[in-house]
Formats: structure tokens, sequence, C-alpha cells
């Protein structure tokens, strides 16, 4: 052994004296069973015990208090307390009081070994081992395995304490039978509990959450103490169930009766704040709430992060951005989230880019978020690269995640990386979630893929509402209304009732298709079949419905009808279709309601001026053009985007300075050469085989 080498540690003293077994020994082994300290440090207690065994007479009782400590204070090696079981039911000391309820919480703290800690409980006569077994299944998420204990307690007639019920009121919550939860409150209220606190607070818990919200008030509006759990169980079950005016209610009179405030009430109704939209309300609350001194929590922050996102307080979110990191909060889950939600939201996608790479342990409500920031900004590229590392990196996307990018697919038309996300979704066995079938309709819709989103449509085995309407809006997008009609009448034989939204739709499909009296036919029905009140979006579609089809006196009596403010949309509708048909007396008409509006919209001036010069009228031609100038008006000018199978490239009519120019118009000249091969253009399916047959 070198020199330098460390020196042997002593050995630890010895547990046992070397002398011979005196009184002082045996009180020192007992002493050092039961000191927590020396108790967890296995084996030597273990050693101290088997000696303490050979010194005692095989059935001293001595030996109950070492076994009881050993069992409290290893109750999660299971081994060692089977074999104190074991022990303990040879000595005949299996259903002492003081061994049972740690026998119980030793095999309670298993799942699968809950059958036999049932057993342990029904040899008992105190109600401490039934209420550490049913606290046992509602720490392992068994709310009706901890109602099962608390039936066999009532068939075994041992009564409940205090202790029994508030637990029993939670498993009946949680499992959301309100049946039973009131027949402990009659049970608990016959055993003299009306006037604990414990209880009633779990009353009004148990009522909330199964939505009896009534007999919730009922027990809270008669309890003569309230304390902070009492006001947050029921505003939090106002909050549960939309009621947030009440909750707001009960969260002024609970400080105007000087009530305590804690943390989670500020941050609860922080939160029916930022949910009603009222976001300066939520920020004001939590400025009060910091100045009275209740505590800051990561939950407060993303409540103020989420109030920043969607009023666009870029300044605010960064201050509370600082807050999170001095509170070091800021690796927190949900904190990360929001902080990356509120830079994307706030149009700041390199900072919500570099926080999310900053980000340690990233979980998939993390990706998720990140690929819904890209989604805001329909930056389809991004998004499907994050998906693909995502994958890479080993964690598996989930419903969210498929639905969030494939809704960005089908806004941007993306074609291919949707036919991509529909592999994922056919491999990975989401067969079940329709939200993801009716976007997979929605985005080959959008793409002119009408076959293949009809083909996803007939294999639907649950469809609903939108299905229908999606597939109604591809085929009127793509001017095949009779088609549209014919799959909204199926809706209607299936027992779906339209709605506002699918009546938008049908009568979008019969304006594009120029079908007037079947639009005529259903907008009559909206009210007499359906119980729909028209809209203005409704007047909308019958006044392009007229225009489309020449029918102007229509559109126009239709306008000045109308028991809806009349929209700049409609009016420039109706200027186009008199530019088309040269109607110039109805279109000076609806050109001059048109511009008393002052639309912002550039291409509804262009309209008008068209129109005018078409008929020769060059002052009123000229009046417009100055109209423009005055008001800042400029018309953008026509963008368009290419895949030339690496992403997305936006290119201007004529323009050259585009990097890939050569490309993107050496495929125009192919695509305007297939167009003139094809004799009727308008046939989608036909395009389709040639744009399979170039794949």
């Amino acid at each position: 052994m070198s020199a330098a080498a460390a020196p042997l540690p002593p050995p630890p003293p010895p547990l046992l004296p070397a002398t011979p077994f005196h009184e002082d020994s045996l009180h020192s082994l007992l002493a050092s069973l039961s000191s927590p300290a020396a108790a967890r440090l296995l084996p030597f207690p273990l050693l101290a015990f088997s000696r303490l065994r050979h010194r005692l007479p095989a059935s001293s009782h001595f030996l109950l208090r070492p076994i009881a400590s050993l069992l409290h204070l290893h109750r999660s090696h299971l081994r060692l307390g089977a074999q104190l079981h074991g022990l303990s039911l040879s000595l005949g000391l299996s259903r002492h009081p003081d061994l049972v309820p740690r026998l119980l919480s030793v095999y309670s703290s298993h799942p699968s070994l809950l059958p036999y800690a049932s057993c342990l409980a029904a040899e008992s006569a105190y109600p401490l081992a039934y209420n550490i077994l049913i606290s046992a299944c509602l720490r392992h998420g068994l709310p009706r395995q901890a109602l099962a204990a608390y039936q066999e307690m009532a068939k075994h007639a041992v009564l409940p304490d205090a202790f029994t019920y508030p637990s029993v009121l939670r498993a009946c919550a949680e499992a959301g039978d309100l049946a039973l939860g009131r027949a402990v409150h009659l049970h608990g209220a016959a055993g003299g509990m009306d006037g604990h606190l414990f209880f009633q607070n779990a009353l009004v818990s148990m009522y909330a959450k199964c939505g009896d919200l009534v007999a919730a008030r009922t027990v809270f509006d008669g309890m003569a103490h309230k304390d902070a759990v009492s006001w947050n169980s029921i505003i939090s079950g106002y909050v549960a169930a939309g009621q947030w005016g009440q909750a707001v209610d009960l969260f002024q009179r609970m400080r105007a009766d000087e009530a305590e405030v804690d943390s989670v009430t500020w941050n609860t109704i922080a939160g029916v704040y930022v949910k009603t939209r009222d976001h300066r309300a939520a920020v004001e609350l939590i400025r009060e709430m910091v100045n009275g001194g209740a505590e800051v929590d990561f939950v407060t922050v993303v409540i103020v992060l989420n109030a920043c996102s969607r009023s666009g307080w870029l300044r605010l979110g960064k201050e509370i951005h600082g807050l999170a990191i001095r509170m070091r909060s800021d690796g927190v889950e949900s904190v990360g989230n929001a902080l990356i939600t509120m830079y994307a939201r706030c149009k700041q996608m390199d900072s919500a880019r570099k926080l999310f790479k900053m980000l340690g342990c990233k979980g998939v409500v993390t990706w998720n978020t990140m690929i819904a920031s890209f989604a805001l900004s329909d930056d389809a590229e991004e998004a499907s690269k994050l998906f693909r590392e995502m994958v890479c990196r080993g964690v598996q996307p989930n419903y969210v995640t498929v639905v969030t990018y494939l809704a960005l697919c089908a806004r941007v038309a993306n074609l291919q990386h949707g036919q991509e996300l529909h592999t994922h979704i056919v491999k990975h066995g989401f067969k079940g979630y329709r939200l993801l079938w009716n976007s997979l309709i929605d985005m080959y819709s959008k793409s002119g893929r009408l076959l293949v989103a009809q083909n996803v449509f007939d294999t639907m085995d649950d469809r609903d509402m939108i299905s229908y309407t999606s597939m109604i809006a591809g085929y009127g997008m793509q001017g095949k209304g009779a088609v549209a009609l014919q799959i909204f009448y199926q809706m209607v034989d299936s027992g779906i009732k339209p709605d506002h939204i699918s009546m938008v739709t049908v009568l979008t499909a019969c304006s594009h298709s120029g079908l007037v009296t079947e639009g005529e036919e259903l907008f009559d029905k909206m009210t007499s079949s359906y119980g729909i009140k028209p809209q203005m979006e409704h007047y909308s579609c019958m006044v392009d419905l007229y225009a489309r089809s020449g029918l102007i006196e229509k559109a126009e009596g239709m306008l000045n009808d109308s028991s809806f403010p009349t929209t700049a949309t409609m009016w420039a509708a109706l200027v186009g279709a008199c530019h088309e048909r040269g109607n110039i007396k109805v279109g000076e008409r609806a050109a001059r309601r048109l511009l008393e509006m002052r639309t912002e919209n550039a291409g509804h001036y262009v309209l008008i001026a068209n129109m005018y010069a078409a008929a020769g009228c060059w002052d009123e031609l000229a009046t417009v053009r100055k109209l423009m100038r005055d008001l800042g008006v400029t018309k953008a000018p026509g963008l368009a985007w290419a895949d030339l199978g690496n992403g997305f490239t936006p290119f201007l009519v004529g323009d050259r300075s585009n990097p890939l120019a050569p490309e993107i118009y050496e495929i125009l000249d192919e695509l305007s050469e297939q167009m003139r091969n094809v004799s009727n253009c308008s046939d989608l399916d036909i395009v389709e085989v040639l744009i399979d047959q170039n794949q």
C-alpha cells in the first residue's frame, strides 16, 4: 500500500455488546429498532432484530413494538413485510390493533396486492383499517375499489369515523357516482357529521364534480364556518360547469366577507377572465393578487402568459418571462409551452424557436406547442421538419399532433405532407379519432383530390355533420353543386339536422354551380324545415348566387330588403356581376354604396374602376382612382406558390428575380400544354389522372 493511500475508515460499532445478555442490552436493542434514523439503515436493524428474537421467548410480546416499527419504516419492502407478517402469524400477533394498520400499509402500497389488503381489513373491527385501504385505492386511481371497500365496511358493521366520509365522498366524485354520494351524505348526517368542516367540504366538492351544483350550493350556504377549501370547491364547480358569472359573483362575495383568498382562488378567477376574453381584467386581478401579498406560482405565470398571447402584449409577456426565470419556474413544462405560444402569437417566431431548443427534456405537449406555433404562421415546411425531427427523437406523435399538422396541411393545400400524414394515421391506428378523418377529407377536398376525399368519407363508420359539410364544401368549390346537394340530402336522411354552417356551405355550392332554384328552395327550408333563422352569411350567399347567375335585380332587392347590415363583400359581388353583364345602371348604385363604406380592400376599388372603364365612364373612373390615392389604397401584386419538391416558394407574375424562376416557368409551360390538350378542362377527374401519370 502506498503512503499516499487514504486510511481505511474505522469499523462500525457493534450493535450488541460483547458482554453477556443483560437488561441494558435488551433496552438498547429495542431503542435501536424504534429509532427512525437507525431503522432505515438496512440490514443493521434486521441483524439487531434477529439477535433480539434469539434472546427473547418465542411468545414474548416484546417483539410487537420492533415488528411494528420495522413494518412502518420499511412498508415499501414487500418481501420484508411478508416475512414480518408470517412471523406475526406464528406469534399470534397478526390481529393486534398496532400491527393491522402497518400490515395494511405494506400490502396496499402495491396495487396488485390490494385484494390481500382487503382480506386483512375484513379481519379488523376498527375503521382505521378501512380508512387506510380506501385511501390507498384512491392513491392508485381506483375509486371504484375504494367504494367497494366502503361497502365491505358497512357489510361487516364497522362504523365509519370522521376520516372515512371525506375519502369515500372523494371516491364518489372521482367515479361520478352521484347516487352513492347522496347515500353517503345521508349516512354521514345520520351519524352526526353535519357540523364537521372536512365532511361538508367533501360534500361540496362531490356534488360540484358530479354536476349537481344546486345541492353543492345548498350545502355550502348551510355551512356555519367556511375555509379556503370550501370557497375553492364551490367556485371551481361553477367554473367547470361554464357558469363563469356565478364564479365571479362568489369571488366578490368571498372578498366582501373578508374570507381567506389563497393563490388557488386568485388563479381560478383569473383563468375565468382569460376564458371570457377579458384579458385586461385577468392581468389587473393578478396585479392585485401580487400587491395583496398572495403567493405567485407557476400556474399564475401560465395564466398571465395566456392573456398576453391572446392580446398580443409582447412587452408584458417578456416581463413575465423574466419573472419566471427569477422564480426558477421557466423549466416547468407548462410554463415553457405558454412562453413558446406567447412568442409565436406575438409574431416572434425566432424567440419561440430559440426557447424550444433551450428546453431540456421535451415532452409530446412541448413538441405539439411548437408545431402549433408554426401552424399559426402557416409555415408548413417548418412544421414538417419539426414533425420529422419529433419522430426521429423517439417522441411518439399523438392525436393532437396529427390534428394540428393536418389542419395546417388542409389550410395551405399541402397535398404531399397531407398524404404522408394519412399514411401515419393508418399505420399507427387512429381509427377511432373522427376529427382526424374529417381533417383528411378537408385536406384532400381543398387540394382538389375529390376522389380520395370521397374514398375517405365512404370508409368512415361514424360520419358526423363535419364529415358531410367537408365533402359538400369540397364539391362546391370545384363547381360540382349537384353532387354537393346529393350529399347534403344524404346527411339529412341519415338523421343529422343541418346547422347554420352547413347551410352556408351548401348555399355556396349552389352559388358556384348556378343552381338558383335549388338555392332558393334551400333558403326557404332553413326556417320552415330546419328551424334556422337566416343570418347575414346566408343572405350573402343568396346575393352571390343571384349575382353569379345574372339575376342582378334580385340580388339588389335582397340587399335592400336584408334585415342585417350589408357588407362590402356583398356589394362587391353585385358590382362584379354588373361589370360582367354590362348593367351600369345597377352597377353605379352598388358602387356608390360600396364606396360609402370606405373599405380597405383594394380589390373592391379595382372592381369598380374596371366596371367604369368597360362602360367608358372616364370621369367616374378618375374619381375612383383619386379616392384610392387619397385613402392610400394600393393593390398588392398577385402572389402564387410553387412546390418544386423541396418546399413551397412564392413567385409573382412576370417576376424573373426569383432564383427558381427558370424551373417554375418550365413547369408552368408544361401545365399550360397539358391544359390545351385536354378537351374538357373542367373535369377534375381527368386532370387528376394526368397529374398521377406525371408523378
